[in-house]
């Protein structure tokens, strides 16, 4: 595990919010093999997975999003301390239970899951992580695999919103 100090800082971005900046070194040692896939420890007890982004400028940085960035308490130009490694998981995250369990059962949902692009699949498994509650994330879990195979594949989040919004009236 490799371990480093720096800050938060802030993209002036659309896209991008708060982010803290990778040493060069340590982001060259991660990408070897060209998985940007880390799990990170920030001061030590707050694991996050994430990705090293490309800065376009030659450096990498970790995206901080709203709600790490809550359970940190920092404020921009704070020092964090994080230690980092790669992530060698199957998807880049952890497969919440619910989402596992029924694309174990339903060969048709895996198929068209496993077809997605790793991002599209760390999307739909960061979906059903975030609710806390369990019958939340089975009922988020059914509506994905039910649209997946409803349509063939295909995903547009647009349309996924509409069918858990639809899923909420029942």
């Amino acid at each position: 595990m490799l371990e480093f100090t720096t800050n938060l800082h802030i993209l002036d971005s659309d896209v991008w919010g708060h982010y803290v900046p990778v040493p060069q070194d340590i982001a060259e040692k991660l990408m070897e093999d060209k998985n940007r896939r880390v799990i990170c420890y920030f001061d030590n007890d707050i694991k996050s997975y994430a990705a090293l982004m490309h800065k376009g400028d030659g450096t990498f940085f970790i995206n901080v999003r709203k709600e790490l960035h809550k359970k940190l308490g920092v404020k921009l130009g704070d020092p964090i301390h994080i230690k980092i490694e790669k992530d060698i998981s199957e998807y880049g995250m952890p497969m919440p239970e619910e989402l596992g369990e029924l694309l174990a059962l339903d060969d048709e949902g895996s198929h068209y899951f496993h077809q997605l692009t790793p991002g599209k699949q760390r999307s739909l498994i960061y979906m059903v992580s975030k609710p806390k509650r369990v019958d939340t994330r089975i009922k988020k879990a059914v509506v994905i695999v039910d649209f997946l195979k409803h349509n063939k594949g295909v995903l547009d989040y647009k349309l996924l919103n509409e069918a858990f919004k639809e899923s909420n009236n029942y």
